[in-house]
């Protein structure tokens, strides 16, 4: 398309709104990636979506990103937006979700919990031109977008491309796609590889080269272990984790303690015993267990050894138990729940349907339900409110910053029964 054609199709069109993925919303409906609330800007229309041109009057909130990746990744779609607006837009997400549940709750102001970048990243290897390149891809889009370092997590985690690009040799150099998370721990990166499959002898003896002689703390496919120099930990706020190869882990140190913080000043001084589901490697139960029995209720065997590690090793703890459970299929029934004060849960983005059914049925005085999903928190939380219980507060918490997650925590409180 010639240059005067494609001005002639360009027009200038008003920003209304900032979308739940962090796109401008015009007047009339259109999406308009990296555009803001109340800006006149020239696109070039697509559909229903259209290419930001030019900014021509700008929000006051605009600000310059500080990413050279920003317009090809897909990972951050809100570099350009101040950081109060931004925290402000997460709040009105976690609002919007409340209301179209039918719960009147106004959340309280979402808490910044980026701290010093995100400890974990996923990375995805391809095959460029006959050579592995390692990034993250573009927005709705499965084009690679090859970076050298990734500037929103911890220093630590810098050298991940090339640790990906590195491991991606014995696998074929990504011409099978391949997903490498990396985790920043206390001894170093953990590197779980994903996608490839098994691999032969001489593969994984190759791969745990390559590991040795880039430093790294561990190595897996799929979660099973090919290295392990020492056990890994994730120490921070006191606590000392144990997560298992692939584990689930928190995106940030900081967003992991701002979690412990709100859940512990909601429980109070008298709570004495504590059910924590979907436990993970036992973050929140090492968290409480200074004050409260805690029993641990968790699906992954290796989470669990890894909580009871931490457990062994740390003092000043009351009791923890751990049970294997899946509770998407077999939720703790009211019997069962009704033995603890208080009740936490902390499910995978699908959220707790099932159990949130179970604890509605239950006279559990205290639900604290932690989500990073608004839709299936604010179902969940309707479930519960259904059941009697009523919704004192939900704060956002922020550890995703750029990018359109948010963390919730809702405080649920059951009226005393009369006898």
């Amino acid at each position: 398309m010639s240059e005067s054609l494609s001005e002639s199709l360009s027009e200038t069109i008003t920003i209304r709104d900032l979308g739940a993925r962090g796109d401008g919303i015009a007047e009339d409906g259109t999406i308009v990636p990296y555009a803001l609330p109340g800006e006149r800007v020239t696109v070039q229309r697509e559909g229903r979506r259209a290419e930001l041109l030019a900014v021509e009057q700008a929000s006051a909130d605009r600000v310059e990103p500080f990413c050279p990746y920003v317009l090809r990744c897909g990972g951050c779609r809100t570099q350009h937006l101040a950081r109060p607006a931004e925290l402000a837009w997460k709040r009105g997400l976690v609002a919007q979700a409340l209301s179209q549940a039918g719960l009147a709750v106004t959340p309280e102001p979402a808490i910044d919990a980026h701290g010093a970048g995100r400890r974990r990243l996923t990375l995805h290897v391809r095959a460029v031109e006959g050579r592995a390149e390692a990034g993250l891809m573009a927005a709705r889009s499965h084009a690679l977008v090859p970076i050298d370092q990734c500037p929103i997590t911890v220093p630590a985690l810098h050298p991940a491309p090339e640790v990906a690009r590195r491991l991606a040799a014995p696998l074929g150099h990504g011409r099978k796609p391949l997903d490498v998370a990396v985790t920043a721990t206390d001894q170093g990166l953990d590197v779980d590889l994903r996608g490839h499959g098994p691999v032969s002898a001489g593969v994984g003896a190759a791969l745990v080269r390559i590991a040795g002689e880039l430093g790294l703390a561990r190595l897996s496919l799929h979660g099973e272990r090919l290295m392990e120099a020492e056990p890994v930990s994730v120490t921070g706020g006191g606590t000392r984790l144990y997560p298992p190869p692939g584990g689930f882990l928190q995106a940030t140190a900081a967003g992991q303690a701002t979690l412990a913080e709100l859940t512990l000043a909601a429980l109070g001084p008298r709570v004495r015993r504590i059910a924590d589901l979907f436990a993970g490697c036992g973050p929140l139960s090492l968290a409480m267990a200074g004050r409260a029995a805690i029993h641990a209720v968790e699906s992954d065997a290796a989470a669990l050894a890894g909580l009871d590690r931490a457990a062994r090793a740390a003092t000043g703890l009351r009791q923890i138990t751990t049970e294997r459970r899946d509770l998407f299929r077999r939720p703790l029934l009211p019997l069962e729940l009704d033995a603890f004060d208080a009740v936490v849960f902390d499910p995978p983005r699908a959220g707790a349907e099932a159990q949130a059914r179970q604890l509605a049925a239950s006279r559990v005085p205290l639900v604290i339900g932690i989500a990073c999903d608004t839709g299936t928190f604010a179902r969940d939380a309707a479930t519960l409110v259904a059941g009697g219980y009523g919704l004192d507060s939900v704060t956002p918490v922020d550890q995703f910053r750029h990018a359109g997650h948010v963390e919730m925590v809702g405080v649920f409180r059951r009226a005393a029964r009369r006898r």
